[in-house]
């Protein structure tokens, strides 16, 4: 009687095992070259990247290509993302979140502003190497004129405030989608991560014209940030499908900021899909560093929030040497960085929970975002690497790496025009 549920396990193993595709025997530049060809035929996406608060930097051009080993270099620019193989980018308009106050909104409105004014003067000084989409079919068009493509999405809707007028104003700027928070709640919904209330807030009153209104537009809403509470209220009062612009599989890192195999299911249900993110804490549990914490903590006492130095420190040579001064904590004290094979990890997760068609690439370059073996854009190529040696199909990794996502954002522009 005890060799049953032995048995059940063995066959449930060969199950899996035929499921699961089968691992391609190639050297590292065979699968190199395969990766090439695919991206060479493919549009491929990634949702999420703060590198829009680099370019308000007067001594900094995405034109360039920086040097990753050199302190303020960033993980983007335009030369790079070509090395990388990758032709779209949504450009985030990223704002830390402060007090809901008239002065709070105005102050960072204006900021969002300097970000968007950023995103149309690279388009401008760089014309031949990169053009402004807000539409699936403007992408498509671009990459076969052989550019890339720059989209545009809003990390936080705390700039809106409370006029709803704005974010018709902003997607008239070419934002097509809006991340309702960050870090902490806001006026709009409850965050995940919240230090007072973690995920205790859903949507607000004006929340709930806050989606309303983005499905009027056809702007996407994104669940990433958002409470659990929050994510599964947006889902009801939703017309349009929802999208995780960069999160991760909570059932593979028990993470507030990851979603669970639950709001997976849901999200795909509904038509959405999960957009990958290269950010070690969410894709693999941190080990203990208390050195590193500790030495964060005191600067972050001294000069506030690592994400919003640009909005506190206005000297621009003040603040290249804090940040050099968070840089070095981070090389004194590195992290348990995760890899390649972990992103692959969770795309599969995904894949083998929902299908194929509900998984994407958020990467959160220059935001957190970066791992072992693609520590920045111009090592994008290396997921495809894994993918294929994983034997995924050229087929499935164009639906991962643009193909799906770009079905979402149509799918909310096809809701808007039908009103």
């Amino acid at each position: 009687m005890r060799k049953a549920p032995v048995l059940i396990l063995v066959c449930a193993a060969f199950v899996l095992m035929a499921c699961a595709p089968p691992q391609v025997a190639l050297d590292d530049k065979s699968l190199e070259a395969r990766a090439w060809a695919v991206h060479a035929k493919v549009l491929t996406v990634d949702t999420h990247c703060d590198t829009a608060m680099s370019m308000t930097r007067a001594n900094w051009d995405i034109g360039d290509r920086h040097d990753p080993g050199k302190p303020g270099s960033g993980l983007i620019d335009l030369p790079r993302m070509k090395e990388g193989r990758l032709d779209a980018l949504f450009f985030g308009v990223f704002t830390g979140q402060g007090e809901l106050t008239p002065q709070g909104y105005a102050k960072v409105r204006d900021r969002a502003v300097v970000m968007l004014d950023a995103i149309d003067k690279m388009c401008r000084t760089h014309p031949d190497l990169i053009v402004k989409a807000t539409t699936p079919a403007e992408a498509y068009r671009i990459k076969k004129e052989g550019k890339l493509v720059a989209f545009v999405g809003m990390e936080n809707g705390y700039p809106i405030g409370e006029d709803l007028s704005l974010i018709e104003t902003f997607a008239k700027r070419g934002v097509r989608y809006l991340t309702l928070c960050h870090s902490a709640d806001n006026q709009i919904c409850g965050s995940s991560t919240d230090r007072k209330a973690p995920g205790a807030k859903g949507l607000s009153e004006f929340g709930l014209k806050v989606v309303a209104e983005c499905n009027r537009l056809g702007v996407l809403v994104d669940v990433s940030h958002m409470s659990d509470k929050s994510f599964y209220e947006c889902l009801q009062v939703s017309k349009a499908p929802l999208f995780a612009s960069h999160s991760c599989c909570r059932a593979l890192c028990e993470n507030p900021r990851n979603l669970s195999d639950d709001m997976i299911k849901a999200l795909a249900k509904d038509g959405g899909v999960l957009q990958m993110c290269f950010l070690s804490a969410y894709l693999k549990t941190p080990k203990p560093n208390p050195g590193r914490d500790a030495a964060l903590k005191e600067l972050e006492a001294k000069y506030g929030p690592r994400r919003q130095l640009q909005q506190n420190i206005k000297d621009e040579a003040q603040r290249a040497k804090v940040m050099q001064e968070f840089q070095a904590v981070m090389q004194k004290f590195p992290d348990d960085r995760a890899t390649v094979k972990d992103i692959v990890d969770h795309i599969e997760h995904v894949i083998n929970l929902v299908g194929v068609d509900y998984i994407g690439i958020g990467t959160d370059f220059d935001g957190g975002g970066g791992v072992s073996g693609c520590a920045d854009v111009s090592e994008m190529f290396h997921v495809t690497m894994e993918l294929l040696r994983r034997g995924h199909s050229e087929k499935d990794i164009a639906k991962i790496w643009g193909g799906n996502i770009m079905r979402v954002l149509q799918k909310a522009i096809d809701v808007a025009a039908k009103g």
